[in-house]
């Protein structure tokens, strides 16, 4: 039956079957691996996964019953989970036993790692799924029982398969985020300023330093890491898009926090600027964080209001006796749906606007997002998130112990704020802004709260302040120019839009739109929009001679114009 288990490198085309066969010349100890491999997949594995249902279970009926008023140390059905609890727990997590596993999961990492390309291709995927699973629990669960522990090949196992070389060799996605969650879980420093969560407080600091290495992190002092894990994490972040609506937050909040680590060190700099080099790659991460604070904030300034309505109506016990039991329990379902999807949203939405501010503040990375695919939507993206904090009130947003959803609005603000001063100095940041209704009283209602909380200072501030009058003046230039192309030729005009080009492309049907009207259109399909053939942007021709043109045009028109003011004062 194990001609049938999932493998490593197969292919929906392979046939294991055809594979060479295993012959060492010892059969003995490579026989007992495999059993002993096998039996944690059998055993351990299911039952780490139904003891932490069992928690959840738990966690669940406390909720209810604390919702009930009802005596919950008298409840049978609550004792009896418990009990069950504790007799798990006798069996799971004898200390031994734990030792001899965790010690097995990383010589199980030590034969993957060191394991030709050829024979690792034909291990069983669950191999790795069970050292993270493993590995994972037990970090959550009992972490103290890792103290004294050294899982220096499942970190190389971890990179190595993370890497550009190898990311073909794990194909399921739900893995490689899980891959990403070892790193986060056990291998990112508890004392990372990037971390909330109170598990990992307890797990031994020793499980992420190298004793070789001077006690150095293993995400700082091995080479191998240092090399690939920033593009790693990069690709990743776009990956887990596949892994489920909640799960992809939550795995994204963890590949932030280490891309931050490793943003902080200098052993990874390199790493970043050779990212990049890779301008496509670049792109589509940037596209997919663009998308994702987008969503994220709509979805916590939409459930925060209705979090605090239902916090308010079950404080009032006047108000809340009122209620039938029906409404009541309606009410109570929907706070903890709304609580729950606002504590895996605003975490990744913290973190995402914090990884916009540190990546800009490289001059090559901020050149990427000046380029004319990305900053029409680095732009409508920063707007969006404006409005919403600024101009819908989300400063004086008021919900029962906030940090519990982590919500930081003045810390989301700073953040906005941030990424716009680096960018305010920019004319086509401040024409775009002007472009899509980004005002100039927005904006300066924004300074006025930085300035009240003392959230920039110095030339990040400065630099915001001027914002404010570039865009106004640049909101002047547009509705001059928007006057002027009033009789502008037909063929200055996007095909798609009827606007007027500044930037106009050839596409494959031969028709001719702006570069910026196109990337968003691929962005949504990617198809020419005319005749719906597929296409990338690698298939546009720039229509040189045609905004040679455009601009000898409108520098004619501009100039008339100039002169007849001149004539008028």
């Amino acid at each position: 039956g194990d001609d049938s288990l999932p493998r490593l490198g197969e292919s929906d085309g392979d046939n294991v079957g055809n594979s060479v066969p295993y012959a060492p010349k010892n059969a003995f100890i490579p026989q007992c691996f495999f059993y002993t491999a096998r039996s944690l997949a059998l055993a351990i594995v299911p039952m780490l996964s139904q003891h932490e249902n069992l928690l959840r279970h738990i966690s669940h009926q406390h909720w209810e019953l604390s919702n009930q008023n009802r005596d919950i140390q008298s409840d049978p059905h609550f004792c009896m989970l418990v009990s069950r609890q504790r007799s798990n727990e006798v069996a799971l997590f004898q200390e031994e036993m734990v030792v001899d596993t965790l010690r097995f999961c990383n010589l199980m990492a030590k034969v993957l790692y060191e394991m030709s390309d050829e024979n690792l291709r034909h291990m069983p995927e669950h191999f790795v799924d069970n050292v993270c699973d493993i590995l994972m629990s037990i970090a959550k669960l009992k972490p103290k029982l890792l103290r004294g522990m050294e899982f220096r090949y499942v970190f190389c196992m971890v990179v190595k398969l993370l890497s550009p070389t190898y990311a073909g060799m794990v194909r399921n996605y739900n893995l490689r985020a899980m891959l990403g969650d070892v790193l986060y879980d056990l291998f990112l420093p508890t004392d990372s300023a990037s971390d909330h969560d109170s598990h990992r407080r307890d797990i031994p600091s020793s499980v992420s330093h190298d004793p070789m290495k001077g006690g150095l992190s293993y995400l700082l002092s091995n080479e191998a890491a240092q090399e690939t894990l920033a593009p790693s994490l990069l690709l990743l972040y776009g990956e887990v898009e596949h892994t489920g609506y909640y799960d992809k937050m939550s795995h994204r909040a963890k590949i932030s926090s280490l891309i931050k680590y490793l943003w902080e060190s200098k052993e990874h700099r390199p790493a970043f600027q050779k990212i990049t080099q890779n301008k496509e790659s670049f792109i589509k991460f940037a596209n997919g964080i663009i998308n994702e604070t987008n969503t994220l904030i709509t979805t916590v300034v939409q459930k925060l209001p209705e979090i605090r309505e239902a916090q308010e109506k079950m404080a009032n016990p006047a108000e809340w006796g009122r209620l039938s039991e029906e409404d009541q329990s309606m009410i109570t379902s929907r706070l903890d749906d709304n609580e729950r999807e606002v504590k895996h949203a605003l975490p990744l939405c913290n973190k995402t606007m914090q990884m916009f501010g540190y990546l800009n503040t490289d001059e090559d990375i901020r050149r990427l997002f000046l380029l004319p695919d990305l900053y029409p939507r680095l732009v409508t993206m920063l707007n969006h998130v404006l409005k919403k904090i600024v101009g819908g009130k989300g400063l004086e947003l008021k919900v029962k112990d906030p940090e519990q959803y982590e919500f930081r609005p003045k810390e989301m603000l700073r953040d906005l704020c941030a990424i716009f001063a680096l960018f305010a100095s920019y004319p086509e940041i401040q024409m775009e802004c002007a472009r899509i209704e980004c005002t100039p009283a927005d904006l300066r209602m924004a300074v006025a709260k930085c300035k009240k909380y003392n959230l920039l200072t110095g030339e990040s501030m400065a630099a915001f302040e001027a914002l404010p009058d570039l865009v106004e003046n640049a909101t002047h230039t547009i509705q001059a120019d928007e006057e002027l192309a009033k009789d502008a030729p037909d063929e200055f005009m996007d095909a798609l839009m009827f606007s007027m080009m500044t930037d106009p492309v050839i596409l494959p049907s031969g028709n001719c739109v702006d570069r910026k009207t196109i990337a968003q259109q691929l962005l949504n399909d990617p198809i020419d929009p005319f005749n719906r053939v597929e296409m990338t942007m690698d298939d546009v021709k720039p229509a040189v001679e045609l905004k040679a043109r455009i601009e000898q045009w409108l520098q004619e028109k501009r100039a008339a114009r100039d002169a007849a003011m001149n004539v008028g004062n």
